[in-house]
């Protein structure tokens, strides 16, 4: 059982950046896959990032790709979203989600695949 808090959203001009943080509660952080995923009004949750255990696999989506960056802290027991160059488009409820990966550089992309989800954190971009 893990617990997922996120922070850091707010809102932000076009053009500008903010970095999200999701804080997990957990003793066996490194056992966990993780990943953001976000859910804009009418539409369905979509994965953004994702990371392996050890962080070395990351993926992207092709909408975030170059301007977003995912990494982890496995001493701080927390993930991060740093994001650049904010669109209109990346307006948002953005959420961290974990699951027990066996394999070191294993992620998924379905909402399925995660057991774990923090509350949500709002991103807002304005034109």
């Amino acid at each position: 059982q893990v617990q997922l808090v996120e922070s850091g959203g707010g809102l932000v001009q076009a053009g500008g950046s903010l970095r999200l943080s999701c804080a997990a509660s957990t003793r066996t952080f490194t056992s966990y896959a993780l990943a953001w995923f976000r859910q804009a009004p009418g539409k369905e949750r979509d994965v953004v990032a994702r990371i392996s255990r050890n962080g070395g696999t990351r993926y992207y989506s092709d909408s975030v790709k170059g301007r977003f960056t995912i990494s982890r802290d496995n001493s701080k027991d927390t993930m991060y979203l740093q994001m650049n160059s904010l669109k209109p488009e990346d307006t948002a409820v953005y959420y961290c989600a974990a699951n027990i990966a066996t394999g070191y550089g294993t992620t998924w992309s379905a909402p399925s695949r995660y057991a774990y989800w923090g509350q949500g954190t709002q991103v807002t971009v304005s034109s």
